[in-house]
């Protein structure tokens, strides 16, 4: 959806008879030349946006219909490239976030369920046999919303069926232990936090992933920090390949459990509200005063992250299903949670905070920076500067009322 100069956020049916509005009222001011003149511009130009926009889907299209023919990690690799590529391209051309977090989405998520088919034949011709029950592999992160960009790693867990003893377990740690391979020469880069199946971590049966979250949500565990980071990460958990019965259960199971240990939601809360934001002196954007970034903050982690943690927050709370930022603050709305008003801006808080961390992504996949999340607001237009720190000023706000409803002191 368009971006406007004013502080909410119409309709797309809205937007499109605001502007036919304009184009009439102008009409009848214009001589017949005039007439003919910004009628066949505005008609150029929306061929020509038409005409890209199709290309580049076509160009997708044709990419991803090759996936189930390939059987090679490395050239799917090479497809998942080029299929970056194009979504970048097409960002360039037509910057909507919601388009290219779909489009990313949709790819990987293909490409993960041929990591699984690649790895199931691997291991059959090698000798392994596939135990007979269920398994799924279920994402988290930015691919758990939907919220794939440019630039992804592998933030997956893999849950198996019950009954399969020491066996099973020790076929899918095999699994998994290739599956993690597979993915990274697919393009899907290993998580630095080690959260993929090849850890003990991400992998289990639904009997041993039951244990696992009833420790995490229970602080059994020693490590408070891990028991917290844990719980977020699987805050977003959803299927993606796989038996899918058998991942919504375990879905399921996460989000009632986050809902019954109140004290476990509790601290999620209390870590969100806590949360730093690039916000100064009398609310200007903050910026670090010295060292490498000088000029700069950390878009993610001062802002972006900060925002959908807190709708993540609200939204296990209120009980919401859906993963997406942009769904939760949807639904939110919806259930009273947010006025009509406070929904606009937190969905044009995420559009511009994500729009740049996009914008930052190509400009380190082009070889102009290093860092993806470090920005300078003071080299951006001040519209947009001022939209930036409006955003940031509206998650405090979110914060406030989180803070308030969690009674946290």
């Amino acid at each position: 959806m368009p971006d406007h100069h004013h502080t909410g956020r119409v309709s797309n049916q809205e937007f499109i008879a605001g502007l036919m509005g304009r184009v009439r009222d102008i009409l009848p001011l214009l001589n017949p030349d005039e007439i003919a003149d910004l009628l066949g511009n505005l008609t150029n130009s929306i061929d020509s946006t038409i005409s890209l926009i199709e290309e580049d889907t076509s160009a997708r299209d044709r990419q991803v219909g090759s996936i189930p023919d390939v059987h090679s990690a490395i050239i799917l690799g090479e497809i998942h490239s080029e299929l970056n590529r194009i979504e970048m391209e097409r960002f360039l051309k037509l910057p909507s976030v919601p388009v290219l977090h779909e489009s990313c989405t949709d790819y990987r998520d293909i490409l993960a369920g041929k990591a699984l088919e690649l790895v199931i034949a691997e291991m059959t011709a090698s000798g392994s046999i596939q135990p007979r029950m269920p398994f799924a592999l279920i994402s988290m992160g930015s691919d758990g919303r939907k919220e794939q960009t440019l630039i992804t790693d592998q933030d997956y867990l893999i849950v198996y069926g019950d009954g399969g003893g020491k066996e099973a377990d020790y076929y899918f740690t095999c699994f998994s232990d290739l599956l993690v391979e597979r993915l990274a020469e697919m393009g899907f880069k290993k998580c630095t936090g080690g959260i993929m199946p090849c850890n003990p971590t991400w992998r289990g049966s639904m009997s041993q992933w039951k244990k696992k979250l009833l420790s995490i949500v229970r602080y059994e565990y020693e490590d408070y920090a891990k028991n917290l980071m844990d719980l977020i990460v699987l805050s977003d958990a959803r299927h993606v390949a796989g038996d899918r019965m058998l991942a919504e259960e375990l879905v399921d199971l996460i989000r009632d459990l986050e809902k019954e240990y109140f004290h476990a939601l509790w601290g999620m809360a209390k870590a969100a509200t806590e949360m730093k934001l690039a916000l100064g002196f009398l609310k200007g954007i903050w910026i670090e005063g010295s060292g490498e970034h000088k000029g700069e903050f950390n878009l993610k982690l001062l802002a972006w992250a900060p925002l959908v943690m807190n709708i993540r927050i609200i939204s296990i709370n209120q009980g919401i299903p859906a993963t997406s930022t942009l769904e939760r603050i949807e639904l939110l709305k919806k259930e009273g949670s947010f006025s009509a008003s406070m929904a606009e801006g937190l969905k044009d808080a995420y559009h511009i905070l994500t729009r740049y961390r996009i914008i930052q992504q190509i400009k380190v996949i082009k070889g102009i920076q290093k860092d993806s999340h470090y920005i300078n607001p003071y080299l951006l237009p001040a519209e947009e500067r001022e939209k930036m720190r409006q955003a940031i000023i509206r998650i405090e706000d979110l914060q406030k009322v989180i803070h308030a409803n969690f009674h946290i002191v």
